[in-house]
């Protein structure tokens, strides 16, 4: 038993009894929910495409687009397609998958927003999203399953901004 009594509130002056509190520590996100808005997978030419020879050429894009909600909620959709062909061009398989997530930003600075939707926020929907390429791919028929190498969406993001900052101004015509 101890005499100590328990701390005052601090107004956000001790990080450590506020995260004790239940409060969040600096700015972040939650994931309110997640789930696949569009799943596509094709093999067009099973069964021979399950016996070609040799790796198959990967073509893959990977998009991201975030919008906010009047709920004060925002949406992220990872948009991952993959497309594989063989030496001869012959399609193997093409899959693509849509998924997303409903986050809640708390603490966010209004300038920081852009990056938490289009860096963090897909780096947490990831996983999830190369785990459902990799079954579906399985599913197909492919073994080993298509694993997605890891995604840099901070490189991403700033390849995308350098872009748009050295594209001229389009200038509208009267």
């Amino acid at each position: 038993m101890t005499d100590a009594t328990p701390p005052a509130d601090t107004n956000g002056q001790n990080p450590q009894a506020d995260q004790a509190q239940g409060q969040p520590q600096g700015p972040g996100f939650r994931i309110l929910t997640q789930f696949v808005r569009d799943l596509s997978f094709e093999n067009p030419k099973a069964p021979e495409s399950l016996r070609i020879e040799g790796k198959p050429a990967i073509d893959m894009g990977v998009e991201m687009n975030a919008g906010g909600r009047p709920d004060g909620l925002f949406e992220v959709d990872l948009k991952i397609s993959v497309k594989a062909t063989a030496e001869d061009k012959t399609p193997v398989f093409h899959v693509e998958l849509v998924y997303g997530g409903l986050f809640a930003l708390h603490g966010v600075a209004p300038q920081d927003i852009e990056p938490m939707l289009l860096i963090e926020c897909p780096r947490y929907l990831f996983p999830f999203a190369r785990q459902i390429i990799a079954q579906a791919t399985a599913d197909g028929g492919f073994y080993p399953p298509f694993m997605v190498d890891p995604i840099d969406f901070a490189a991403i993001y700033v390849a995308r901004q350098q872009q748009i900052a050295g594209s001229p101004a389009e200038t509208g015509q009267a």
